[in-house]
């Protein structure tokens, strides 16, 4: 296999974008962390993962973009229509890593070599990046020795990868952190050294998603080489009337092809690995594209790779892009695996893909007579406030956190949190021992501890536990009254058992007490 790798893509992808010069720092950000930086901005200090405010203190010239995958998509197709102008077979792993079989391309162009030179030349004239290239044995190791521009002879995959740290295993898409941390804390630095545990152990201790691993570490395949040959009947191929000329239109149609090509895959018990897109315009142009994945394909991941191949179409430069619109769309799973490969959530209680779509479809109808608003979904985002972290979205729009939930949130309620959070906060008292009011003093601690507890004018309640306070002012310097909130247990009334309460302070002098939430 050989992988031809652009450096920083989605970097350069917003650079170009933007018109920010090759030497100018540039990163790009989600939820105001670092997914992607160039070499310049490292230089300065800016690493991924770092939060927006730090990458900004140590390169304050640092040029900001957005995420954004349909952008990296549309500028990554000139990369691969380049690539695929000398070899056959073309795989897009994803925006900024290309992969191809190299024995046919390399014997017709006198050796390994000379092919990595013709393609980085023509890459460099055609689209105007610069890129890497690697060679050896699987997907996984050609990737690495992309990065390290080896060329890792048959059979010395294992080597090649042994003395590489053991995060190289969380590669883009992979969601193995949680893994390779696991083995860090194991002692497991290198690949080599977790190469070298017993097969059986590993999938005892780690599971099916750790023995994939262990495959990839020992230089092997990310799964045994025999595949089933998908049937024909499986593909699925959609007309369009009108044609498809925007990218919007087409995201939207992707999301029923794509849950209809899983669902016709799982009723074989198979899920696709390598995806082909292939569709025909208005004037029979023919257009193709195949996408590879080490993991099966979602519905979600089928609906992305149709969008972001429509964006590298559509919205390719003059003269590159279709002359009309696409009247034809095929998807075709050009590789599958047994569909043991995907887990079913444990909730599903025999739901399908079927059910999901029809009861998309009564949402979509009640917006229609409601408005946007009449069908929300709630997302959980990052935050201090019990009721802020819930934020309502329409349906039908990008459920994405606007803030991290793993960010440091001083004042922050320790888990769990409460079951019911009250929209309007009711109001309270709580005394101490003595039947004074209990408040909050300059450095963020309670006059006294609670003793009991009266809510909105009704008969007093014992307290029989608290923790906090957690305050939620954050400079001591700064007017206004102290605030924080606490955890009280009440005193259960007669057969009840006791109840937990989220109850609010502000002032010392004359506090005012709220009860924000319950807890079951």
């Amino acid at each position: 296999m050989l992988v031809l790798w652009c450096p920083d893509w989605p970097a350069v992808a917003a650079a170009a974008v933007g018109g920010v010069a090759a030497d100018l720092p540039v990163g790009v950000f989600h939820s105001n962390r670092v997914v992607a930086c160039n070499a310049v901005a490292r230089r300065s200090g800016v690493r991924r993962g770092m939060r927006r405010r730090d990458a900004q203190s140590n390169c304050p010239e640092l040029a900001v973009f957005p995420a954004d995958d349909g952008r990296d998509a549309r500028l990554f197709e000139a990369v691969a229509r380049a690539v695929e102008g000398l070899v056959v077979g073309v795989e897009v792993v994803r925006p900024g890593l290309v992969a191809v079989p190299v024995d046919g391309a390399a014997g017709y162009f006198g050796g390994e070599h000379a092919l990595v030179e013709r393609l980085l030349d023509e890459v460099a004239a055609a689209a105007g990046v610069e890129c890497q290239v690697g060679v050896s044995e699987g997907l996984f190791a050609a990737t690495l020795a992309a990065r390290c521009g080896e060329f890792v002879a048959p059979g010395r995959a294992a080597d090649f990868l042994a003395p590489l740290p053991v995060t190289e295993l969380d590669q883009p898409g992979a969601d193995r952190a949680e893994l390779v941390d696991l083995l860090r804390r194991l002692g497991l630095k290198t690949l080599g050294a977790f190469a070298a545990l017993p097969e059986r152990d590993v999938a005892n201790r780690f599971g099916a998603a750790g023995l994939l691993a262990h495959r990839l570490a020992r230089g092997r395949s990310e799964r045994p080489p025999l595949r089933r040959r998908p049937a024909p009947e499986l593909t699925l191929a959609e007309e369009f009337d009108p044609v498809v000329e925007r990218v919007d239109v087409a995201a939207f149609l992707a999301k029923g092809l794509a849950t209809r090509f899983c669902a016709g895959l799982a009723r074989h018990g198979l899920a696709c690995t390598r995806l082909g897109i292939y569709a025909v315009t208005e004037e029979g142009e023919h257009l193709g594209r195949a996408w590879r994945c080490a993991e099966p394909l979602t519905p979600a991941g089928v609906a992305d790779r149709v969008r972001w191949q429509f964006e590298g179409w559509l919205r390719a430069a003059p003269g590159e892009r279709p002359t009309s619109g696409v009247v034809r769309l095929r998807l075709e799973p050009e590789e599958v695996v047994e569909g043991r490969s995907l887990q079913l959530d444990l909730w599903r209680n025999g739901g399908s893909d079927e059910d999901d779509e029809r009861a998309a479809r009564a949402f979509v109808r009640v917006q229609g007579l409601l408005g946007p608003e009449g069908v929300l979904t709630p997302v959980l985002d990052g935050g201090r406030d019990p009721a802020g972290r819930v934020r309502l979205v329409p349906w039908g729009d990008p459920r994405e956190r606007t803030t991290p939930l793993d960010a440091p949130w001083p004042g922050r309620l320790p888990s769990p949190s409460p079951a019911t959070v009250l929209a309007r906060p009711v109001p309270a008292q709580v005394f101490d021992d003595g039947g004074r009011a209990v408040g909050i003093t300059a450095r963020d601690q309670l006059t006294a501890p609670p003793r009991r507890l009266t809510i909105a004018g009704g008969a007093g309640r014992e307290v029989v536990g608290w923790a906090g306070p957690w305050p939620l002012t954050g400079d001591r310097r700064r007017p206004g009254p102290r605030r924080a909130r606490l955890q009280l247990v009440l005193a259960g009334e007669g057969d009840e058992p006791p109840e937990a309460v989220l109850v609010h302070c502000a002032g010392t002098e004359n506090p005012v007490w709220t009860v924000e939430g319950v807890y079951d």
